[in-house]
This record gives C-alpha cells, structure tokens and sequence, in this order.
C-alpha cells in the first residue's frame, strides 16, 4: 500500500489567535466558552448540596458551612457572574441569529455591553441577595 505523500507548502494556513488583533468581540467569545465551563463545575456544586440537603441536618450543615465561608462566597459569586455572563452573551448569540448586529461598531458595542450588563446584574443580585438576609 503506498501512502500518499502531503507536502506542507500545499496545504493552505490557516490564521490564528497570533495573526489576528485581539478584539472585544473575541474576548467575550472565549468569555463565553469560559462561563459555560464555569457552569457545568458550579452545576456539579449545586448537586453536592443538594445531595448533602437530602443526607441529613449534619451533611447540610457542613455544606452550608462551606458555602457561608470566604471561598464558598466567592465561588457563588462567580457562579452567578458566569451565568449572568452566559445568559447575555446567549442573548447577543440570538440577536446575531436574527441577522442583526453584524456591523463592526455594533459587534464591539455589544462585547462591551454584555461584560457591563453581566457585571451588573451579578451585582445587583448579591446585594439583592445580602439585603434581605
């Protein structure tokens, strides 16, 4: 059987993330990417203390104990940006679905609004959240 031989000059190249000048709009792709990822293993939390609410007061105990604690609060808070952020940049996913939005201007206008907007609402829940505790 005889391979066929491919000459590397022949294939054409492909430009990547070293070619192209970082933009907004990328950023908030590989953002995109990021919280989606971020959800799963914060979705796989959520199921932990859900597992431990039904264990039994002391399993739940401990899993609040571990949410109510410094790093437990942060990684609720970054679960909630990340959902936040996955819900608007799926918004601005839709809107381009509906075949708006592609010009230059208004694709980095809507990058920068869905870190603005997603930071936001993040905010506003916490305080929402911690207000009335």
């Amino acid at each position: 059987m005889i391979l066929a031989e491919v000459k590397p000059a022949a294939r054409p190249l492909s430009p990547h993330l070293q070619i192209y000048r970082w933009s907004w709009t990328m950023a908030m792709s590989v953002a995109h990417r990021v919280t989606g990822t971020g959800l799963y293993l914060g979705t796989v939390l959520i199921a932990a203390w859900l597992v431990a609410a039904a264990s039994g007061p002391a399993a739940f105990d401990t899993a609040q104990w571990i949410a109510g604690s410094i790093l437990g609060r942060l990684v609720l808070f970054l679960y909630s940006f990340s959902l936040m952020h996955h819900m608007v940049g799926g918004l601005r996913h839709f809107v381009w679905d509906m075949g708006k939005g592609y010009e230059p201007q208004t694709r980095m206008a809507m990058a920068k609004f869905t870190l603005v907007i997603s930071a936001a609402l993040t905010i506003l829940i916490w305080v929402v959240v911690l207000a009335t505790r």
